[in-house]
């Protein structure tokens, strides 16, 4: 075939014009989704700034995704409708030229036969191939094995050889025949995307079908349905594959470039292109990202070459200027030069023309795939480009598509920006470039790094904000958003953001010297010759001021914009954790400061410097004075909240500098020395002497505050009380601890104290030897606190609501409370059903209860709700009745846990102690249901009273697991039968009142949020405000975070009580028998897939164990194989004794065995009898268990 005079790619690529303008377009699958955020409710401020088109979410995704639509796509209102007004100039068509003719080649001969040269583009009108019918697919596709493959596929993946010696060979074979090497190296690219479909050389003599031919193989290929490609591939041996794809073709542009090929022939790089870039945007993915990951490999070769020519030119030039300045100037010499130059110029042009091409028919359209590997790809590669060719790509017409891809909707696309744009930001001569774009897309940083909903994502953009404030772009606002990333709930974005709040800590710092005179001039005057006196002004306490300064304020403008934490209602209703070892934000922050801030590391002066009596110092503002010991003093006076922050920190440094000391003891293997061991406790030693003389210290000056008290208790937790045992003189300063933790106790009211309090307590009986100081401690406690209760109850009927003045009711809720938080750490069994001394005595008033048990479950029934009584007396009441309730529960508790261990021991127990035991439970349920049938139903106390009655009643269940240990002899004494009647099902009344409770949080929780429930003829309607609320879309931010916290607050109650109600159906003391059975488990699958996928999980619970599922197939398969050959009354009477088994197996694991309920952590029982036939059927083998229903 002979050679036409035209170009493969003139008249500005027709074939792919030609499809673009085809009727049958391609729909875009471009992403309009908004990225997530933490806060689905908050309006970013960058949407009323940065309007650019690429952030509208309201597009059509059907939109055709052509030359024109990335036109149209890629700018944004305003500015950049400029950009966009100069590209479409650009890029307009142009008059055509007349095609030119490529440099002849002298045609080669091989044994005297002249080889084909390759077929460049026909004239327009040339009639056009039919297109072939897709064909039957002989067999799945898969990517190809390098080893079983052959060609140029082979021989870049499985033979061995360098990338570089495979490119030159393929060129050789280019320039001995064209057509042949371009159809192998278009092969080679349909084998890397998992094709094994091929073209052949009459494919490659027509450039204009190569639009069709590629269609016939993309439906072929999508025929056999392959869903994986080496690219993505996690097969064995495909770890290199694109590295070696994407080296291969950069050698052959290297290649291509060394031997001017690149720019003596355009044949080839333009076929090149119109092969790839038209498979670029084929609608199946294999094809359209192997293609993308070429062009944009392609490219990043072509930077590199670029660029070099331009230092090549560079180059020259000078060597010109050196020359002119000889006294002789060689004319031939200048003159070769200036023609070095000018060829470079023209191969400069090429190559970037041939960029531009790739960039505007590739990138601009694959930069928003649907795929977001594609776009990640593309964002990777523009940073590859800038870097590589700045004076092309490091230009606002580029950096911009950066700036649209930070709202992109996939987290790998968003960080791979940030990470491109922290290597730009990373070279400081880069910052007055970058300004421009920084000004644009600065509010989306910030927005990113503190809303986007990866804490990855977050993180990298914290880090790239730390860089721009280093180049003085960042605004002060925005300064004091990032540092409130201090408080992030994830320790990644607290790490990131450390070297960020440092900076604003040192600035600080810096200019309140600079007020002072200076660091040098402070350290002569604040110098001291004993390092021990840590209550002595020093600079480290100007930090430490800054520290505390800067942690308010951050912390006071989060709360007022943004609250960390959801609002308390009341602290004992269940809807708040208030338990010892829960961090603060501000013990987040300082580990996360620990090793920045080398103040907080020395906790011996944080603590000299919290102990510093500043109330002494004056600090009038009028008054100067030249003493710089008292500016000193009165710069570092601290406010009473940043006591308690600092407070907060002392424990967190404290805490780590022990940790760290334990984890020194260990070398680099991993083993300990004699000599780090050593050291570790000598560390530890000074520090628990230390911590004993400073915590009646801290005491008694922080003491009268709550929070402040709180903070110096939780020093307690950390104390190595070891130290106290090995050094039996040291066990006085250990007694006066011990008496201000009680002096603590008794003196506050606070339940944050009284938590604390307690932990410190039980971390202190934790030690044996120290074991009877503690106790005898703990003994004060339960005397002080039960002789008050009953000089307050004496004379008083307790029993009735609002019969107490304000002051006599907070006073019993005061010492109610104590008492609650002294059962969690000590048998209060014995405490609270014997009658104190004094109580025997005659009283005027004989019908007052003796005992303090008695006392508490009078107090119960003062839940019960009554008219007339302000919200402050409620809230009193409430939270008395609470806490009743709680302590008694807890004394159920530990009378279950003895009786339990007696009857394991073989002791026996009598029946008159088990009947008082029943007498004393039953007065608790009576008191339970008295609020319960009193209160409404969608009431938070209602939550509480009803899972506290549905723990006492699964409590006892687990009695049913009691058993005495084997019998040795015939004389061992046989089971006590009467233990059995302490389990009692939930009564038929109570059931229909749990269950009016349950739908009135169900139907909460689903107005909250907006979910729809499952409603049924004998439900109750739902409220008619659910509906009405679901469809208001116009709330503000604030509206919406209040919403979204009564949403999880809901959430929260709901799963605690249907928590509550699973556990009580595993112990079959609900819904196991009688008519009710079953009902309250239907009633909990009756909307579990409508709820969130935690009250689903809880539910779960109920779900049938897969073995017991196998089971029961095992037994049905056994009963229909019986069936095959038997007559038909022998099948019937098979049937009857298959259906008996199978019968047993269900029953038997209807509810749950005990290894079942083991591993659900919901042991609930073993038989559905109770008494002797329940104790016989029980299995010799189960050992007994301690129920996870005790708790702690």
């Amino acid at each position: 075939m002979e050679a036409t005079s035209s170009s493969p790619m003139s008249g500005d690529n027709n074939a792919l014009a030609n499809n673009a303008k085809a009727p049958n377009r391609r729909k875009s699958g471009r992403a309009v989704k908004k990225p997530d955020m933490i806060y689905p409710g908050f309006t970013t401020p960058l949407g009323s700034e940065s309007k650019r088109k690429r952030a509208q979410f309201d597009e059509d995704p059907e939109e055709v995704d052509d030359a024109s639509e990335g036109e149209s796509e890629g700018g944004s209102e305003g500015e950049a409708d400029e950009e966009e007004l100069k590209e479409k100039k650009k890029r307009a068509p142009k008059a055509k030229r007349a095609p030119t003719k490529p440099v002849a080649k002298r045609p080669k001969t091989t044994n005297g036969v002249s080889t084909k040269q390759l077929a460049l583009r026909p004239a327009n009108n040339a009639p056009k191939k039919p297109r072939k019918q897709p064909t039957k697919a002989r067999a799945k596709a898969a990517p190809a094995a390098a080893a079983d493959s052959t060609g140029l596929y082979s021989e870049v993946f499985a033979r061995g050889h360098s990338l570089e010696a495979v490119a030159a060979e393929w060129a050789t074979q280019w320039d001995q025949h064209n057509t042949n090497a371009m159809r192998d190296l278009i092969n080679f690219v349909l084998k890397c995307t998992g094709c094994d479909l091929q073209i052949d050389v009459h494919d490659i003599e027509d450039p204009d079908n190569v639009t069709s031919k590629l269609t016939d193989l993309q439906d072929e290929y999508q025929v056999l349905k392959a869903t994986d490609y080496p690219l993505i591939s996690k097969a064995k041996g495909n770890a290199s594959f694109r590295g070696k794809l994407t080296g291969f073709f950069s050698s052959l542009i290297s290649t291509f470039h060394a031997s001017s090929v690149l720019y003596t022939d355009l044949a080839l790089i333009e076929n090149i292109q119109v092969w790839v870039t038209t498979m670029s945007s084929s609608a199946i993915r294999p094809f359209r990202h192997t293609a993308t990951v070429i062009c944009l490999a392609i490219v990043s070769e072509l930077c590199r070459v670029v660029n070099e020519i331009a230092d090549t030119k560079a180059k020259t030039l000078r060597q010109i200027q050196g020359e002119k300045k000889k006294s002789r100037i060689n004319q031939g010499r200048v003159a070769a030069m200036q023609q070095k130059i000018e060829e470079g110029d023209r191969h400069q042009t090429i190559v970037e023309e041939t960029m531009r091409d790739i960039f505007d028919t590739v990138f601009v359209h694959r930069y928003r795939d649907v795929d977001p590997k594609i776009r990640t790809e593309c964002v990777q590669a523009l940073g590859d480009w800038i870097f590589t060719y700045p004076d092309t790509f490091f230009a606002g017409e580029y950096l911009r598509y950066l700036g649209w891809l930070l709202s992109d909707i996939s987290a790998p696309t968003r960080q791979e920006v940030v990470k491109q744009l922290q290597r730009l930001f990373n070279n400081k001569e880069n910052f007055g470039r970058l300004r421009t774009f920084t000004e644009r897309f600065r509010p989306r940083l910030v927005e990113i790094a503190t809303r986007d909903a990866e804490p990855n994502v977050r993180a990298a953009s914290v880090e790239l904000l730390d860089s721009i404030r280093e180049a003085g772009m960042l605004e002060p606002d925005d300064i004091d958003v990032i540092g409130k990333l201090m408080f992030d709930s994830e320790t990644k974005v607290r790490k990131a953001v450390v070297g960020f709040f440092t900076e604003n800590i040192n600035d600080l710092y810096e200019s309140k010297l600079e007020e002072l005179g200076g660091e040098e001039s402070l350290e002569e005057v604040l110098e001291h010759d004993d390092n021990e006196e840590f209550d002595r002004p020093r600079v480290a306490w100007i930090k430490l001021k800054c520290l505390a300064e800067v942690l308010h304020n951050y912390d006071s403008e989060d709360r007022e914009e943004l609250p960390s934490q959801i609002q308390r209602g009341h602290s004992a209703a269940n809807d708040v954790l208030v338990a010892s070892g829960v961090e603060s934000r501000f013990s987040l922050a300082a580990q996360a400061l620990y090793d920045k801030i080398p103040e907080v590391k020395h906790w011996e002066v944080l603590a000299g410097y919290l102990l510093f009596d500043h109330t002494a110092v004056e600090k009038d503002n009028e008054t100067k004075t030249d003493d710089v010991e008292k500016m000193v003093q009165s710069e570092c006076r601290l406010e009473e909240r940043e006591e308690i922050i600092l407070l907060e920190v002392l424990n967190t440094a404290v805490k780590l500098r022990l940790t760290q000391a334990v984890e020194s003891e260990l070398d680099r293997k991993g083993k300990k020395t004699k000599a780090r061991k050593q050291e570790s406790a000598e560390v530890q030693e000074t520090a628990a002497r230390h911590l004993a003389r400073l915590i009646p210290k801290l005491l008694d000056k922080f003491g009268a505050i709550p929070n402040a008290a709180s903070a110096v208790l939780r020093l307690e937790h950390v104390l190595n009380l070891e130290i106290f045992q090995e050094l039996r003189q040291d066990s006085n300063n250990y007694s006066s601890l011990l008496d201000e933790i009680n002096k603590q106790f008794m003196t506050h009211a606070d339940q944050n104290v009284l938590v604390e309090a307690s932990a410190a307590l039980l971390h202190a009986k934790g030690f044996e030897e120290l074991e009877e100081i503690t106790d005898g401690k703990v003994q004060v406690l339960w005397e002080d606190n039960i002789n008050t209760l009953r000089a307050l109850v004496q004379g008083k009927d307790i029993e009735l609501r609002g019969n107490l003045s304000s002051n006599a009711l907070t006073e019993i809720s005061n010492s109610v409370r104590r008492i609650s938080n002294l059962v969690s750490i000590s048998d209060c069994a014995e405490i609270l059903e014997t009658v104190p001394t004094f109580a025997g005595k005659k009283s005027k008033d004989d019908s007052a209860p003796a005992d303090p048990l008695s006392i508490l479950l009078e107090i119960v029934k003062r839940g019960a709700p009554s008219e007339d009584l302000d919200d402050d007396v409620n809230t009193l009441e409430d939270e008395l009745a609470l806490s009743a309730a709680k302590s008694a529960l807890v004394y159920f508790m530990w009378k279950v846990y003895s009786l339990k261990s007696h009857i394991t021991a073989g002791d026996e127990v009598a029946d008159v102690d088990i009947d008082a035991l029943k007498d004393r439970r039953s007065a608790f349920v009576d008191s339970l249901s008295h609020v319960l049938t009193a209160r409404s139903h969608n009431d938070d106390i209602t939550l509480a009273f009803a899972g506290t009655f549905l723990d006492l009643s699964a409590l006892f269940a687990t009695l049913r697991h009691a058993a005495p240990p084997k019998p040795t002899s015939q004389k061992a004494r046989p089971p006590n039968d009467h233990v059995q009647t302490l389990v009692q099902a939930i009564t038929p009344e109570l059931h229909s009142t749990l269950t009016n409770i349950y739908s009135s949080a169900e139907k909460t929780y689903a107005k909250k949020s907006r979910r729809t429930l499952e409603a049924l003829d004998d439900d109750e309607p739902l409220d008619s405000d659910i509906e009405s609320n679901a469809g208001d879309e116009d709330e503000d931010e604030e509206a919406g975070r209040e919403r979204q916290n009564a949403s999880l607050m809901a959430e929260k109650r709901l799963c605690e009580l249907t928590g509550q109600i699973v556990r009580a159906i595993i112990a079959r003391v609900l819904d196991a028998s009688g008519p009710l059975k079953g009902k309250f488990k239907e009633r909990l699958f009756r909307n579990r897939t409508r709820l969130g996928a935690n009250f689903k999980e809880v539910v779960a619970y109920l779900d049938e164990p897969k073995s017991k599922r196998s089971t029961r197939a095992k037994a049905k398969g056994k009963k229909e194989a019986g069936k095959k050959g038997k007559s038909k009354d022998a099948i019937v009477v098979e049937d009857e004794e298959e259906e008996e088994e199978v019968e047993d197996v269900v029953e038997a694991g209807e509810e749950g065995d005990e290894e079942d309920l083991r591993a659900r952590e919901l042991d609930g029982g073993e038989g559905e009898g109770v008494g002797e036939e329940a104790v016989e059927e029980q299995p010799e083998e189960i050992e007994e268990v301690e129920d996870d229903i005790m708790g702690d």
